[in-house]
């Protein structure tokens, strides 16, 4: 070949090559128009809604294995690679419930009918199942009731101080507060869940309905604890998986108001100290025990049924490998419209808007993961079984989690996340219009109102972020409009109550999409991973000043916890220096020839093994499926978010007994936290420990 050819051939590659570089749409142009009006819609948002609730669907039903067929048909609309992921996992369904109270001596006694009564017209109201707690414990108890607000330790604690004995007694707990799991019996009360009108003619809990949900204190199938329940897995017993301490000891049943209420009259003894009473103008509160007696009677049914996730793939450019995860259920204890299908049609929007982008040639720089989970309101079930399966590729491979659970509610946006995520979502909520206020952005009526803190925390086990941030150590996040709602988890969550208050013109659900869709563009996007440990360090110095108040006067030395967080502000400020070199290194030429792919990967790699670091392999002390030592679930209230759940473990526990050992668990606890902490900056850092001898040798 002449050399004027060669020349002219190089002179057209090179032409061709700038021409992509300067014609093709940049990243950021593409995250302006998934935030456009004209790529949402809010009457999608609506139809898909309507669908996915127009039945009950529990885990483990036809009708829920329609949803997921419905999910899957339409992710494959949207030019997501779909498929459905199956277990074979342990679900209970009610066989017998009866409630009968004995008023006193010559009183005829009520046999409560344990059903919610029809509101509005929906057609297959008489479709919900009846009202249970899932894996209840089978059995008959009878006994004086006992009133116990919440349910809560701290009640219990005030009833022994009072004199009240619970030995051999029924007790009547109101739901609020914590985990139905850590109480032996709900009711809910109109103080907390009731309105002078009620559903459908405006939002409140009608006086018949009850709040159904799982009474099981674990994730996941519980006959295969950490492992998946693939078809043909190991599989121990039901006899023996009830043995475990996550399941209750006693029978339990949801009751609605109405029946409360009727049970509290029957009650005598003192009076119930004032933050103990229900409204004014409900029963008065007494304490018991008795003279009314409670005669309970629970059966259930333990089947192997099968479950189906749902998971749709939009495969990366450059970084296939890398994976952007975003979830949330799809499984109703009845018809679900808040919980969880609010979210299951955010996801669907987010897929819709992704489909668009790439018709006008977007495609994700790393792998984005859409994922409908099944069996979460048994216990999270469905995403801890495929976290479980996939636990080795998601430690090495994911780069964050997004939850979508109760997506839309009511006003308000609200979210929890690990700290590196903090500025990311608030950037992105700078970006949104709040959809009740559109002069204004959600950041600003977010920052504006008085909810404390801004962004919560993920140490509670209420939604499928668990497995990711506790089980392996994935950076995650939860975010919804509205918090809390009168009809959760009764026949009333449905369409029409959604349609009339919870979101009339499904602007909100516009909303989250785009808070949420553009926080997982940019994951997925941005050359160099949106992290900022620095909120990290910050957070988990409140977390110590709250600690110290605890610890005051019992000898225990903080000192390594606060040296190890100084050391991890340190890093974080370190990574964030080396971040910016490399972005401004990136601007201009060097983004097509002469960057270097590898510096930035191991880059990106020490910002997403860092929260990993974060776990330890023999995890919380008696729960050892929980790996992570700042964020898990109290021990006595799974819904309770705490930082150093180990350390607040060992707390409660030395402040019961007051022993020297029991105050030496807590120093223990302390050390591993501060161990944990200096992994981290030790992967932020990119540093292997200095040697601290010198070695010498003669020959």
């Amino acid at each position: 070949m002449a050399a004027s050819t060669v020349f002219a051939f190089l002179i057209a590659v090179s032409t061709y090559f700038v021409f992509l570089l300067f014609s093709s749409p940049s990243k950021s142009h593409f995250h302006s128009l998934f935030l456009s009006p004209s790529f949402s819609d809010n009457s999608s948002i609506s139809l898909h809604l309507r669908a996915l609730t127009c039945r009950p669907h529990v885990a483990g039903s036809p009708e829920n294995s329609a949803v997921a067929a419905y999910v899957l048909s339409t992710l494959t609309s949207y030019a997501v690679e779909s498929h459905i992921a199956e277990y074979h996992v342990s679900l209970t369904y009610p066989v017998h419930r009866s409630l009968i109270l004995t008023p006193g001596e010559g009183n005829t006694p009520i046999d409560f009918a344990l059903k919610q009564e029809p509101a509005g017209e929906n057609p297959h109201a008489d479709e919900v199942m009846p009202t249970f707690h899932a894996y209840a414990k089978s059995g008959n108890v009878s006994g004086p009731v006992v009133y116990a607000n919440y349910g809560r330790v701290e009640d219990f604690v005030t009833l022994k101080e009072m004199g009240v004995n619970v030995s051999g007694a029924v007790v009547l707990a109101r739901y609020g507060q914590i985990y139905r799991g850590d109480i032996v019996q709900n009711a809910n009360d109109k103080k907390d869940y009731g309105g002078d009108e009620w559903f459908p003619a405006d939002k409140w809990m009608p006086p018949s309905g009850v709040q159904v949900g799982t009474v099981y204190n674990g994730l996941g199938d519980p006959t295969t604890p950490g492992w998946a329940s693939v078809d043909g897995c190991e599989r121990f017993s039901e006899d023996a998986a009830e043995k475990s301490r996550d399941f209750p000891a006693i029978p339990s049943l949801p009751i609605s108001a109405a029946d409360g209420e009727a049970i509290m009259k029957s009650i005598g003894g003192d009076l119930a100290k004032e933050d103990w009473r229900g409204r004014d103008d409900g029963p008065v509160y007494r304490m018991g025990p008795g003279p009314a007696i409670l005669n309970l009677s629970y059966s259930g049914k333990h089947v192997i049924a099968m479950i189906e996730n749902v998971i749709g793939m939009i495969r990366g450019e450059e970084e296939p490998d890398r994976f952007v995860i975003v979830g949330n259920h799809q499984d109703a204890w009845t018809f679900g419209a808040v919980d969880p299908n609010s979210g299951t049609a955010v996801l669907l929007e987010i897929a819709q808007r992704l489909e668009k982008l790439q018709r006008r040639g977007w495609k994700p720089r790393r792998t984005i993961i859409l994922c409908i989970w099944d069996a979460e309101e048994y216990g999270l079930i469905g995403s801890t079984e495929w976290v479980e399966e996939n636990r080795e590729l998601l430690s090495s491979k994911a780069v964050a989690y997004l939850n979508a659970d109760c997506a839309v509610s009511g006003p308000g946006f609200y979210s929890s996340a690990t700290p590196q995520l903090d500025e990311l979502i608030k950037d992105a909520a700078r970006k949104v219009p709040d959809p009740d206020n559109s002069t204004r952005s959600i950041y600003e009526s977010w920052v504006g109102s008085s909810k404390s803190p801004v962004i919560g925390r993920l140490g509670g086990g209420g939604s499928d972020y668990a497995s990711f941030v506790q089980h392996v150590g994935v950076p995650a996040s939860d975010m919804h409009f509205g918090q809390g709602y009168p009809v959760y988890h009764s026949m009333y969550d449905d369409f029409t109550w959604m349609e009339k208050f919870g979101d009339p013109s499904f602007q909100r659900h516009v909303a989250v999409a785009s808070v949420l869709g553009l926080v997982a563009l940019r994951l997925a996007d941005e050359v160099i991973l949106p992290f900022d440990y620095l909120s990290y360090a910050s957070e988990l110095q409140k977390s110590v000043e709250e600690l110290q108040s605890e610890t005051s006067g019992h000898n225990i030395d903080l000192s390594p916890l606060l040296k190890s967080i100084g050391d991890l502000s340190k890093a974080a400020e370190g990574i964030n220096r080396e971040k910016q070199a490399m972005i401004e290194g990136d601007k201009g030429w060097k983004t097509m020839w002469w960057k270097e792919p590898l510096k930035e990967r191991e880059l990106n790699d020490r910002l997403m093994m860092a929260e990993r670091a974060l776990t330890d392999p023999d995890g919380l002390s008696e729960r050892t499926w929980y790996k992570h030592l700042i964020y898990g679930p109290s021990k006595h209230d799974d819904y309770g978010s705490k930082s150093f759940p180990g350390v607040d473990d060992a707390l409660e526990n030395a402040k019961r007994l007051n022993t020297e050992e029991s105050w030496q668990s807590v120093r223990h606890e302390i050390w591993r936290v501060s161990r944990a902490i200096r992994h981290s900056s030790l992967v932020l850092m990119a540093q292997l420990t200095s040697c601290r001898c010198l070695i010498t040798s003669s020959l």
